[in-house]
C-alpha cells in the first residue's frame, strides 16, 4: 500500500510503498525515521501521514468545494493600477 507524508500546506512531501499490514502507525514510524524527528509532538505539528488513496479523495473533495473567484482578483489589480 502507498503512504504519503503531507505537509501543513497539503502537499505531498514523500511517498513510500509499504506492506498493507503496516498501517498508518507503521508508516508514521517509518516517516519519523526518515525525518529524524524523535519527538511525536514536533512531527505531528509539521506532518500528516495517510494512504495515497485517502489523500487523493480528500484533495479532490477540497478542490470541488473551493470556488476560485478570479474576477475579484482581477478587479483589485485593475483598481489599484487606476489609482496611479
Amino acid at each position: 500500500m502507498k503512504y504519503v507524508l503531507v505537509d501543513s500546506h497539503d502537499y505531498i512531501n514523500t511517498k513510500v510503498e509499504l506492506a498493507s499490514d503496516v498501517g498508518i502507525s507503521g508508516a508514521t514510524t517509518y516517516f519519523k525515521g526518515v525525518k529524524r524527528m524523535p519527538k511525536d509532538e514536533e512531527f505531528d505539528k509539521l506532518w500528516r501521514v495517510m494512504t495515497e488513496e485517502q489523500y487523493l479523495t480528500q484533495y479532490t473533495v477540497s478542490l470541488q468545494n473551493k470556488q476560485h473567484e478570479w474576477w475579484k482578483e482581477e478587479k483589485e489589480i485593475t483598481d489599484s493600477e487606476l489609482e496611479y
